[in-house]
């Protein structure tokens, strides 16, 4: 055995070793996505594991990219074996913003990608949730000036018109 591997393998103990410590109430809902400043917040009627196909199948009809996935339920359950309710955070974009976004502001590249936040709900629905584009790139303006701004006005439009798909009823 190599010593990374062993060392990948004391890291591991380490960690499942520092787990059992720590104390896991019993998986429950926290109380749902509230609405806040510069957020959409969207209930929906689907179960989590179809409003993340119907994202899927959105953004691909929006031109698009998934570039991102990170889910607690999935690092929660191979990491400590504790069953969480769907989440996922989904980061979506392209080059071809990301190429008009660079120029206009490089600090603002900080944002890249933009996130969209799905969450299951006790009645095992799902709500997916985001920070508007234009919110998102607003500390950047003074920068990025009218490019930077027609860029989140872009994305704005886009990214409602995805999460009306995604949460919508057909």
């Amino acid at each position: 055995m190599t010593s990374s591997k062993i060392l990948s393998l004391v890291l591991a103990l380490m960690m499942v070793s520092a787990a059992s410590l720590v104390y896991f109430p019993s998986p429950t809902h926290a109380a749902g996505i509230e609405a806040r400043d510069g957020w959409v917040v969207v209930a929906t009627e689907h179960s989590f594991g179809d409003l993340v196909s119907r994202v899927e199948v959105a953004a691909g009809d929006n031109k698009i990219g998934i570039v991102t996935r990170a889910s607690a339920t999935i690092g929660a359950k191979r990491v400590l074996d504790v069953d969480i309710p769907g989440n996922m955070v989904m980061g979506l974009y392209h080059p071809r913003f990301a190429v008009r976004m660079l120029g206009a502001s490089v600090a603002a590249g900080i944002e890249a990608p933009i996130r969209i936040y799905l969450t299951e709900n006790e009645d095992a629905t799902a709500t997916i949730s985001y920070k508007i584009p234009s919110r998102v790139f607003a500390p950047y303006m003074d920068q990025g000036g009218e490019e930077l701004a027609a860029l989140a006005s872009e994305l704005d439009e886009l990214f409602a018109s995805l999460v009306t798909q995604a949460a919508g009823s057909n």
